[in-house]
């Protein structure tokens, strides 16, 4: 049995034997969204696998500057007691003049307040020192 079309040639019932492209279009549209929208994040986190080591310590280079806040509160320029903080922003001026500029380490006591350490990086920030550093313990295992 063979399908019989009726009259192909004209009338309101010629069949139709074109392909409706709009549903095509839309659907590929879509697609180029998102993937123009998420490009961008796949591009951004490479997936690799980082080696497992624990940090290893590192001694201060000379260059580097290492201001300490004890439990008091009281701010040490390497081994010196500062008497102010007046002291720490002048220090720290001729320190961020040099070339290249040294970084800035800060040793702050566990049990300090937060406001003693806020005076050594506001001074930094006054002396325009470029790089700040704190310095941690690892934690016990």
């Amino acid at each position: 049995m063979a399908i019989r079309y009726r009259d192909q040639q004209g009338g309101d019932d010629a069949l139709i034997a074109e392909i409706n492209t709009t549903p095509l279009v839309d659907v590929m549209l879509v697609l180029l969204i998102i993937f123009l929208i998420t490009i961008p994040v796949v591009n951004s986190s490479i997936a690799v696998t980082l080696p497992l080591e624990q940090n290893q310590r590192r001694d201060a280079q000379q260059e580097n500057v290492i201001v300490t806040v004890d439990a008091q509160g009281r701010t040490w320029w390497f081994e010196t007691l500062l008497p102010d903080a007046s002291g720490l922003v002048e220090l720290l001026t001729k320190v961020s003049a040099m070339q290249p500029q040294p970084e800035l380490h800060i040793r702050a006591d566990v049990r300090a307040e937060y406001a003693p350490v806020g005076r050594v990086v506001f001074a930094a920030q006054q002396a325009g020192i470029a790089r700040i550093g704190f310095l941690t313990e690892p934690p016990a295992r």
